[in-house]
């Protein structure tokens, strides 16, 4: 039906520019965050003059963003002698596209009705509703997995393929790297999985908006605290972020995998880092912090305890759930970049043992206790 190509094709448009101003907007909060956080002014060298006049426009050093991207597109493209030609091309588009797929299956708001957004438009789409979500697939989670898992074939692939040292030293910290945090993500969200019956995200997140005690809003954070904190440790060790960054590790490795990459095919790499800081964000949010719902929030309006209930208009409910969503992500997004301000790097051997010998048991007796709580009170 065209109706709803024509609303697929705008909720793709909505998501690519919701990844593609986060990923802008990111590299200006880290470097403004990490200013304040050290007591300096920061990122003010960026500036438009206002022709014929002496008047230079700074606005916080949002420049920045600007003048970063046009020097990785006017920069040469250099690459190395005796590389493979077909990998070395491929690897930066194999980490940068499987960041942007993972958010096809995140929902990002409720339930629209066209109709009633636009009147003038309510007989040609003829009741119909869609939920703010591109893909809707019943094994979400699992597509985020999949995805999540070809992000380092292709940092693996860039340094093989650049036919440097220190390059693949990189590309195989990664690849270790991965299989020890991915192990430790699987088992954080098993809790989950087992709590709600289901890897759909959408029904994860509906399922976060009644209340537990009486009062507590059903998030992921309320029930399954531990493996939020176990998850968002992993998710940042997956993006490889200080202080996980070993395989990029410049004081050893100059810049690991993508040491013999230079211009826009760099800046795919680490533009693809601050997108999967976003996407970070919108998995955290969906899957411990409600989604889209703000507490006893739904499509209909706020139902709160003891019975009362607020209706909203219909365009207002949209708005605040987009706006909701937005929010949390932004705030998961600093949080990130205050952890990468905070602690040092650690050394190749204390990250695979701080893997091993302490998330992956504390993950597992997460679990233990999670099944053992579940099988109690289907008993009781």
């Amino acid at each position: 039906m065209i109706q709803d190509f024509v609303i697929v094709l705008g909720l793709v448009g909505y998501a690519f520019g919701v990844l593609m101003t986060f990923g802008t907007v990111l590299t200006w909060v880290e470097r403004k965050q990490a200013a304040i956080m050290s007591d300096r002014i920061g990122a003010n060298r960026a500036y438009i003059r206002i022709p014929f006049t002496q008047v230079k426009l700074v606005w916080l050093g949002l420049f920045h963003g600007m003048a970063d991207g046009l020097k990785m597109l006017l920069k040469e493209d250099f690459h190395p002698r005796t590389h493979d030609a077909l990998g070395y091309a491929i690897a930066p588009w194999v980490v940068f596209t499987p960041v942007l797929l993972v958010f096809a299956v995140v929902p990002f708001g409720g339930t629209i009705d066209p109709g009633r957004l636009i009147p003038p438009l309510a007989e040609w789409f003829a009741g119909r509703t869609y939920p703010l979500q591109i893909a809707r697939l019943d094994a979400g989670l699992l597509v985020v997995f999949a995805f999540g898992g070809l992000t380092i074939i292709g940092a693996m692939l860039a340094g093989w393929a650049s036919d440097n040292k220190f390059s693949l030293l990189g590309a195989l910290r990664a690849g270790s790297q991965m299989i020890s945090y991915e192990v430790v993500l699987a088992l954080t969200l098993l809790g989950l999985v087992l709590l709600h019956g289901t890897v759909d995200l959408g029904a994860i997140v509906r399922a976060q908006s009644g209340v537990v005690l009486g009062f507590l809003p059903a998030w992921g954070i309320v029930v399954q605290p531990f493996a939020a904190l176990l998850f968002l440790t992993a998710a940042i060790a997956e993006n490889k972020r200080i202080p996980f960054d070993l395989p990029e590790a410049e004081s050893e490795l100059i810049a690991g995998y993508y040491t013999e990459y230079s211009a826009m095919k760099m800046g795919l790499f680490m533009f693809a880092e601050f997108i999967e800081i976003a996407v970070i964000g919108a998995l955290f949010t969906t899957l411990f912090l409600g989604g889209y719902n703000l507490p006893y929030m739904s499509d209909a309006g706020f139902g709160f305890p003891g019975g009362y209930f607020v209706a909203l208009p219909h365009a207002a409910a949209v708005l605040i759930q987009l706006g909701t969503f937005l929010a949390k992500v932004l705030a998961v997004c600093s949080f990130q970049i205050l952890v990468r301000w905070s602690l040092p790097r650690f050394r190749y051997d204390q990250l695979l043992r701080f893997a091993w010998k302490i998330l992956f048991p504390l993950a597992l007796a997460n679990l233990a206790v999670t099944v053992v709580v579940l099988w109690a009170m289907e008993r009781a």
